[in-house]
């Protein structure tokens, strides 16, 4: 996983980035009606049910764009929220708060509607040892913001990117000439290049699990595609010798089901990739 560095640098990426592209040379609609001493007030509306997320990231945003901008956090991110609910109060220069309020509202509604999604997961989860995981499935550009909503609700992030994991998928293994290739390509790329890497093998059949268990140094398997029955049989086989991960098109109704196969993993692209937006406002007080 990347370091706490490293997510802090991709999120001062997405906030200027993103002011960039909404900003640009001005809000020419603040600067021209509303003078530049003015100062006021704006709460933060909930006008939804679910998980509040982005707390945190919106007081970033805020200090990106007025340090002099002060924040009143009522509701602290994680938290179930409900119509009518106040999360925040933001006060200070009018044309600040202006020129922050589309960011902090757009990654808001974003990152609750993971975190309410993925808080479903862990509720449905409870009792078993499977924990939630997230998934590349994120919107281009905003993946640190995606993977810290699934945090907040609960969840548990997988590699970030490419660079931070080696995770051998079936493209890679029928390129490569065979799982055993592929693995054996991997370690050898790894220690000629200095990288200490955790790798996971994906497998589509109970002899892809044993031919992968053949080879030492694999962290986790992905249990691809599984049925109940096969995945069961798959954790047996695996036992301690490894990690083990479910994935393709679980959900709701499935997760339990598979949590119960014993696995230590289910991930899914779903948090990520099929949410409705948490309804939230930024008004004047």
């Amino acid at each position: 996983m990347i370091s706490e560095a490293q997510f802090k640098t991709e999120i001062d990426l997405i906030i200027s980035n993103a002011i960039r592209e909404d900003v640009g040379d001005g809000d020419h609609t603040s600067l021209s009606c509303i003078p530049a001493t003015a100062t006021g007030k704006a709460k933060l509306l909930v006008k939804d049910e679910g998980v509040i997320a982005g707390v945190e990231f919106a007081k970033k945003v805020f200090a990106y764009v007025d340090e002099n901008l002060k924040v009143e956090t009522l509701i602290k991110d994680g938290s179930q929220v409900a119509y009518g609910d106040i999360v925040f109060y933001v006060e200070g220069s009018s044309q600040s708060i202006l020129q922050a309020e589309r960011l902090v509202l757009n990654a808001m509604q974003r990152m609750s509607a993971i975190a309410t999604k993925t808080k479903l997961f862990v509720d449905l989860l409870e009792g078993t040892k499977t924990q939630i995981l997230d998934t590349r499935k994120t919107t281009p550009g905003i993946r640190a913001l995606e993977k810290w909503a699934v945090k907040i609700g609960g969840g548990v992030n997988h590699r970030f990117a490419l660079y931070d994991m080696v995770m051998i998928k079936d493209n890679h293994i029928d390129f490569a000439g065979g799982i055993t290739k592929a693995i054996h390509k991997t370690k050898d790329y790894l220690k000629k290049n200095h990288k200490d890497l955790k790798i996971i093998v994906e497998a589509r059949n109970l002899e892809e699990i044993a031919e992968i268990l053949e080879t030492e140094g694999v962290y986790r398997i992905l249990i691809d595609n599984f049925n109940y029955e096969d995945t069961k049989k798959a954790v047996a086989l695996i036992g301690d010798k490894c990690l083990t991960e479910s994935s393709g098109g679980i959900n709701e109704k499935t997760a339990r089901n598979y949590a119960e196969c014993g696995v230590d993993f289910i991930s899914s692209g779903a948090l990520t990739h099929s949410v409705y937006n948490l309804d939230l406002s930024l008004k004047a007080v």
